[in-house]
C-alpha cells in the first residue's frame, strides 16, 4: 500500500484541519486524541510522510524517539497517571485507522479501565486544558 497525502493527519500537519496542539517542532506534531481512551491520551505524529512503521525512514524513527520519551514524561506528570501505555498500529487488521505513522501515549490509572478507542469524542475545552498542562511539563 502507498502513502495517501490526503489522510486526516497529513491535513492537520498542513494546517488544513484544526487540532488541540501540545507541541510542534521540525520533527513532529504532538496533539490530543479527540477520541481518547483515557484522560490525557496524546498523539505524536512524525512529519515525515509514511503510512506506518513498516515503510518509515529509519532516520525519521530515530529522530522522533527522544521526543516520544519526553512527551511520555510530560503526559505522566501533567495527568498524575500511574503509568503510560505506548501504542502504534500497522495496517487495518492491526487496528490502524489513520494511515500516517503515529504513536499513542495513553495514561493509565490504577483501578481505572481504559476506554474503547473512538467510543466517544472528548470535550474540546477539556482537551485544550489538558494540552496546556502537558505543554507546561515539556
Amino acid at each position: 500500500m502507498t502513502y495517501d497525502s490526503t489522510n486526516i493527519f497529513a491535513k492537520i500537519l498542513k494546517g488544513e484541519l484544526p487540532c488541540h496542539k501540545v507541541y510542534e517542532d521540525d520533527i513532529a506534531l504532538v496533539m490530543m486524541d479527540i477520541f481518547p481512551q483515557s484522560k490525557g491520551h496524546t498523539l505524536i505524529i512524525p512529519k515525515a510522510a509514511s503510512r506506518n512503521l513498516l515503510d518509515a525512514d529509519p532516520a525519521a524513527l530515530s529522530a522522533v524517539m527522544p521526543l516520544l520519551q519526553r512527551v511520555a514524561g510530560a503526559v505522566k506528570s501533567a495527568t498524575n497517571a500511574d503509568g503510560i501505555r505506548l501504542a502504534q498500529f500497522n495496517e487495518a487488521p492491526a487496528g490502524q485507522t489513520v494511515f500516517h505513522l503515529h504513536f499513542h501515549l495513553i495514561p493509565a490509572y490504577e483501578d481505572v479501565p481504559l476506554g474503547a478507542h473512538a467510543s466517544g469524542r472528548a470535550d474540546d475545552a477539556e482537551l485544550a486544558t489538558i494540552a496546556k498542562a502537558i505543554a507546561a511539563h515539556l
